[in-house]
């Protein structure tokens, strides 16, 4: 009955949208059931380096909210997961879902990852866009939420090598897919965007020549966790380009793919990769962003366009590239355009970035046949003019690049708005699902010398490719009090907050220091992590070397360090 509200949602999709959606819905006293097809969440943010126009860290900005999420008593997360069928009304319905095997019991797996050190099989890496492999058991990145290995049966050969090393015993070549029904209230939906297919602009030769690349493939060769350690390397012989040129609108704005849509973030994000690009590579590196025009429509957006062109020397030509062309002998890509002179004209580059646009998700029209909505002409999720948030299904509400492409502030803000949308259906429900986490008992540590523990943070290369974060480490171990200190990449992780810990109950620490970027967006994350260790949460502090060491003496490193 229409009377009888569930104070659950479903919120379909793990990307940063969806995690808001989930965060702001959980911390307002809701069950919040989020599902993913993926095995872990964090979307395509999980797989860029930096966003836009802060040049913030991508992953600082997307862990707290992962390990928040995976760790909040009122999220489930379902990954490896799909929605079956949706039946009910606004307020009670009922959700099927088809929950994908792993082959790895998520109980006993604890992420040690000596499965995947030992498999003798080798796949592609899908997180790294195919420019590395993987092995057959993996998981999709180091700071995966939940950080729980999967097998990928059809690479696997059998060998149960994983079986035999693994100390937990989670290996289950005998598992099978399952389904489950739950209860909720209201649905949002976020499940993300797919890039556009590079190889349908064939004139291009993305996939015949290796030096041409799409955009999210840079952004991997960009990332410190990429494939090159975030030294920017041609795919074809590793050198170091010392000319790239961005090609915008593929896939976007093309009559004859009958794709009209505007993408809304590639102009951004080419200029940002071109300005990274720039502060990765030791040498002189001309960067060339051809385009047909720059939408720089947000909040300091167009303030970042002329600091591109003017702080870092970056040329924009307003032409639609006709084809690239390669030299077989040297890799090189000839780039034919016609200038604004209205001349024919070829230029030699070292590499070609395509700002690929944003297309619906795979199986985009199975998923709203399931839920019973509609999309609209270009295979989008329909909503009216002044509701973008609502679906044509009530109840139903939607957020993110699934509505129309957007970038991730627009895509958090909707998020939140959505959120906002599905509590008012079941507002009179508030807190009657939900669980209170318990904490272990606070340490008096009044009597104690302190014994300090201090963690520095790499960042990827924000941190460590200016400050020489060991000197930092064996410096703080001859300080005062410090009993323990360790670097790690992301000190902002999943799998760092639990190593903290450790830490803190192997060595008895009573305060703890961490050294990373800002305390804006991490400090209640690590004080959450100090107080789930039995400790108050007011005995941890934050150092923001990022900010205040490698941003401001960018060009210095012994100053930085």
């Amino acid at each position: 009955m229409a009377d009888e509200k569930v104070g659950a949602v479903l919120v379909v999709g793990g990307g940063v949208a969806g995690i808001q959606a989930a965060l702001d819905l959980a911390d307002s006293g809701f069950k919040v059931y989020l599902v993913d097809e993926s095995s872990s969440i964090g979307g395509v943010m999980a797989q860029l380096d930096k966003t836009f126009p802060t040049n913030d860290c991508s992953m600082c900005i997307l862990a707290p909210k992962l390990v928040a999420a995976g760790r909040h008593p009122n999220i489930s997360l379902i990954t490896n997961s799909e929605v079956l069928g949706l039946t009910g009304e606004a307020g009670s319905f009922e959700v099927k879902i088809r929950k994908r095997s792993r082959y790895i019991n998520e109980e006993k797996c604890n992420g040690c990852g000596l499965c995947a050190q030992k498999c003798p099989v080798e796949a592609v890496d899908a997180y790294n866009k195919g420019l590395t492999d993987r092995s057959a058991i993996y998981v999709e990145f180091p700071q995966a939420v939940p950080l729980r290995y999967k097998i990928d049966r059809e690479k696997c050969i059998g060998c149960r090598t994983c079986q035999e090393v693994c100390k937990a015993n989670a290996v289950e070549y005998d598992q099978k897919d399952s389904e489950i029904t739950l209860k909720v209230g209201a649905v949002i939906l976020a499940p993300g965007f797919e890039p556009f297919d590079a190889r349908l602009k064939s004139e291009y030769g993305y996939g015949r020549y290796a030096n041409v690349v799409t955009s999210i493939e840079f952004e991997r060769i960009l990332s410190a966790s990429g494939p090159y350690g975030g030294i920017v390397l041609r795919p074809s012989d590793g050198e170091i380009p010392r000319k790239i040129a961005f090609v915008q609108c593929v896939g976007s704005r093309d009559a004859q793919l009958g794709n009209l849509y505007c993408s809304a973030a590639c102009c951004m994000y080419s200029i940002k990769e071109a300005i990274i690009a720039k502060e990765h590579v030791p040498t002189k590196l001309d960067c060339t962003i051809f385009y047909m025009d720059i939408r720089a429509y947000g909040k300091e957006f167009d303030a970042y366009y002329m600091r591109a062109q003017e702080e870092y020397g970056i040329r924009f030509v307003r032409s639609r590239v006709a084809s690239i062309t390669e030299d077989p002998a040297t890799g090189n890509l000839f780039v034919h355009y016609v200038g604004e002179d209205e001349t024919p004209r070829v230029e030699e580059f070292d590499m070609v970035v395509l700002s690929t646009g944003m297309q619906p998700p795979k199986n985009v029209e199975k998923l709203a046949k399931a839920l019973g909505i509609k999309l609209n002409k270009y295979k989008f999720c329909e909503t009216g003019a002044f509701t973008p948030l609502e679906t044509s299904k009530s109840g139903v509400f939607v957020c993110g690049a699934f509505s129309s492409p957007k970038d991730i502030p627009e895509s958090v803000a909707q998020a939140s708005g959505a959120a906002a949308k599905a509590m008012a259906i079941i507002a009179p429900e508030r807190g009657k699902l939900v669980a209170v986490k318990e904490y272990p008992p606070e340490r008096d540590v009044s009597q104690e010398e302190p014994r300090i523990g201090v963690f520095i943070c790499h960042c990827g290369i924000n941190i460590g490719g200016i400050v020489r974060v060991p000197e930092v480490v064996e410096y703080a171990k001859t300080l005062p009090n410090v009993v323990y200190a360790e670097d790690n990449l992301y000190t902002c992780s999943d799998d760092t907050q639990k190593r903290i810990k450790e830490k803190i109950k192997e060595y008895n620490l009573n305060r703890v220091v961490v050294a990373s970027c800002t305390p804006r967006t991490h400090e209640p994350l690590f004080r959450e992590t100090v107080r789930e260790a039995g400790l108050n949460p007011y005995l941890f502090e934050m150092a923001n070397i990022r900010d205040q060491c490698s941003w401001v003496h960018m060009h210095e490193p012994d100053e930085a360090t």
